[in-house]
């Protein structure tokens, strides 16, 4: 999670001005307003996300020792496969995270009906990923999504707009569970072949084979 601090500052004179800083992590947030604060000359201190909910410093500190046991640092890899002759789709997911000092690798994979396009079933995919993350846990911080379809994360960054329905839709939906969890997302595009893993689960899912599973992995760049 990253917050940005928002204080007024008083003078020896009595002048008054407001300031904000710029977002950062939450640790570095508490730790530079209780600096902010010692001066003796702050008033009205908050701590607000992107969101603007203000977090009080007891709230940023249990939040702080909760995420020691959550998953963090999360990087998501999604792809969507459509079988134009079948009109079925395949989505697949893999979640990296840290958690307890530890890395670990999630794999997802699932079929889907009722899609129309190679683009809607990245959609689901991407959805997919985000249910996973409930799953988990992971809230109120921020996650990198990796994926190879430039329609997907070019609308979700808000560089393109989403004109047909169905895809505004899908997004529409991401980030209002997005919002729900907190999750600050980072969208990442890449080459098919840096996206192997997703894409690999997906072509599983539409042949039929499941994949779920977890696994520990000796350090975060194992794959």
């Amino acid at each position: 999670m990253e917050l940005f601090i928002e204080w007024t500052y008083k003078s020896k004179n009595g002048t008054e001005a407001t300031f904000r800083s710029e977002f950062m992590p939450a640790a570095h947030a508490l730790t530079i307003g209780e600096d902010i604060e010692k001066t003796g000359r702050a008033k009205n201190l908050t701590y607000n996300d992107q969101y603007d909910t203000t977090w009080l410093p007891k709230e940023i500190k249990k939040y702080l020792k909760e995420m020691e046991t959550e998953p963090h640092n999360v990087k998501v890899y999604f792809d969507g496969g459509y079988d134009v002759q079948s009109q079925e789709a395949g989505l697949g997911v893999a979640i990296y995270y840290e958690q307890n000092g530890k890395w670990y690798r999630m794999r997802r994979n699932a079929p889907a009906q009722g899609l129309a396009s190679n683009n809607e079933a990245e959609y689901a995919a991407l959805h997919l990923s985000v249910v996973e993350l409930e799953l988990l846990e992971v809230h109120h911080q921020k996650v990198q999504f990796i994926g190879d379809s430039q329609v997907v994360i070019n609308q979700m960054s808000g560089e393109w707009p989403a004109y047909e329905k169905e895809l505004a839709s899908w997004a529409d939906r991401i980030d209002e569970k997005l919002k729900t969890l907190g999750i600050k997302p980072q969208f990442e595009l890449v080459p098919r072949k840096l996206n192997a893993e997703a894409d690999r689960l997906a072509t599983q899912a539409l042949q039929g084979v499941d994949i779920t599973g977890q696994i520990e992995l000796q350090d975060k760049y194992e794959s």
